[in-house]
C-alpha cells in the first residue's frame, strides 16, 4: 500500500517529536504508567486498570470488573452507580489516562440515547480527575489485540487472558475495557496514519 507525498510528511513530522521526547504517535506521555480502559453501556459497564512497567510488553492488572445495574433499577441509579465505582476505582490506582470505546452504529435510536447517557456518565467521572481521554473503534481494538476486526467477545477475553497472564478468564464486559487498554498501549509509540485524539 502506498502513501501519499503528504502523508509521508505527516508520519516524518510525528517521529521526529516521538524522538524529541514530546508525546508520541498517540499521545501517550512517557509518564504515563496506570491506563483505564472503559467500555461503557447502561446495564453493564466494563472497566479495566492495567499498570505498565519498565517492559512495556509485560502489564500487570490492577483492578478490572463490571458494573452490572439490574433492569429494574432507574437509569439515574446506573448512571450514580457507573460513576460512583468508577471514582473508587480511579482514586485507587490513580491512572493518568483513559481509553473510552467509540460510539458505533446501532439501529435503535432509544439504545443509542442510552448508550451515549452511560457513555456521557462515564466519561463525565474521567475528566473530573483530569484523565486524558481518548476514544477507539471497537473494530480497531479488536485488530490490535486479536489481529482480526471481526473478533468475537470470546477470543477477545482468551487474548485478554494471555496478554495479562490470568488465571481465570475475565467476564465479557470487562475484557473489552482491558483490550481498550492495551490496544492503546501497543499501538502508542507506533507511526500510524490515524493518531487518536484526546476527547
Amino acid at each position: 500500500m502506498g502513501i501519499s507525498p503528504k502523508q509521508f510528511s505527516q508520519m516524518q513530522k510525528r517521529l521526529d517529536s516521538a524522538g524529541s521526547g514530546s508525546e508520541i504517535a498517540l499521545g501517550l506521555n512517557k509518564t504515563h504508567s496506570v491506563l483505564l480502559g472503559i467500555d461503557p453501556s447502561l446495564r453493564g459497564t466494563g472497566y479495566g486498570i492495567i499498570r505498565v512497567g519498565p517492559r512495556r510488553d509485560q502489564p500487570t492488572l490492577l483492578e478490572c470488573g463490571t458494573i452490572k445495574c439490574p433492569p429494574g433499577l432507574l437509569h439515574s441509579h446506573c448512571f450514580l452507580q457507573i460513576g460512583t465505582t468508577l471514582r473508587r476505582a480511579i482514586e485507587k490506582h490513580q491512572p493518568t489516562v483513559c481509553v473510552v470505546e467509540g460510539l458505533f452504529y446501532v439501529h435503535n435510536l432509544k439504545t443509542a440515547i442510552v448508550m451515549g447517557e452511560a457513555r456521557g456518565a462515564a466519561l463525565l467521572v474521567a475528566a473530573e480527575f483530569g484523565l486524558d481521554i481518548f476514544e477507539m473503534a471497537p473494530r480497531r481494538v479488536k485488530q490490535a489485540i486479536v489481529g482480526y476486526g471481526g473478533a468475537q467477545k470470546l477470543a477477545v477475553a482468551k487474548m485478554i487472558q494471555r496478554m495479562l497472564s490470568l488465571q481465570d478468564l475475565p467476564e465479557p464486559d470487562a475484557a473489552d475495557a482491558l483490550a481498550l487498554a492495551l490496544a492503546y498501549l501497543q499501538e502508542s509509540g507506533k507511526p500510524t496514519l490515524s493518531p487518536l485524539e484526546k476527547i
